[in-house]
């Protein structure tokens, strides 16, 4: 019996064809409001895949934050072929150029919610187009008030659906794809912890693979999304890292990883 074991899930930010670390939060369509940068890579999106393809991190995601980075994308696809998914502007037009370059799955968020709710018929043709099976929902999230139900945001984290992330939403999707990713986007780059009660919902009730990121600045963070889960959400980490610029060891992370592997 294989027992479930969070792992740890390598990711890839592009905005503007760059590899960075933006605050979440601070996203906007406003082009005299750009995004707070915690980090502006000078390796390529292809070094940072093959730095995962030779680790064997599996699951990781390449995220196009905007226009303009399409090449950038495809580059790191290439570097690493069925090892990251790629999420960022995806529709069932495009969808399966990403695919045929080498991408595991497409993540997708804001083509299938319109006004605000979720698109039943949106839903369905990207599953149309690519199949439950290499379909990832990013079902990344924020709460209206302190203390509140997280609700899932789109487009660039700025707009609130009426969709809230819990047992029900979960339940509902599972059946439309093969994985859920969350961003915790209230404290995405910030490194001050992960959001322990999305984690532990999202352990209690997801009856599919999730990928949490937001927060997570430790291997302490990493133990705790673990335990808070009872293994069953595996957990990105981006501006920590000391490959982003970070004070966490990203080959202490890997072998983080490596002893989870063995345990399962």
């Amino acid at each position: 019996r294989v027992i479930p074991m969070t792992r740890f899930r390598p990711c890839i930010d592009l905005h503007a064809g760059v590899v960075k670390q933006i605050v979440g939060s601070t996203l906007s369509d406003d082009p005299d409001r750009p995004p707070v940068e915690n980090f502006v890579a000078k390796r390529s999106p292809a070094e940072f895949a093959a730095l995962y393809a030779q680790a064997q991190l599996e699951g990781g995601h390449v995220i196009m934050l905007g226009p303009g980075n399409e090449a950038s994308a495809l580059a790191a696809l290439a570097a690493y072929p069925g090892g990251l998914q790629i999420g960022g502007g995806i529709n069932p037009q495009n969808a399966t150029r990403y695919l045929d370059a080498g991408a595991s799955h497409v993540i997708v968020t804001s083509y299938v919610f319109r006004d605000g709710r979720l698109d039943e018929e949106r839903l369905a043709e990207m599953v149309k187009a690519v199949g439950p099976r290499r379909l990832v929902l990013d079902l990344s999230c924020r709460r209206r008030a302190p203390g509140g139900p997280f609700y899932v945001v789109t487009d660039r984290w700025q707009k609130f659906t009426d969709l809230t992330v819990d047992g029900t939403t979960l339940r509902r999707l599972a059946a439309s794809c093969a994985e859920f990713l969350v961003h915790a986007v209230d404290v995405e780059g910030k490194q001050s912890g992960v959001e322990r009660e999305l984690v532990e919902v999202l352990g209690r009730e997801s009856p599919l693979p999730v990928t949490y990121a937001g927060g997570a600045r430790s291997l302490e963070d990493l133990d705790l999304v673990a335990q808070l889960s009872c293994g069953r959400v595996d957990v990105t980490v981006g501006s920590a890292l000391d490959i982003f610029g970070g004070g966490l060891s990203f080959d202490a992370t890997v072998a983080w990883d490596g002893r989870q592997r063995a345990a399962a």
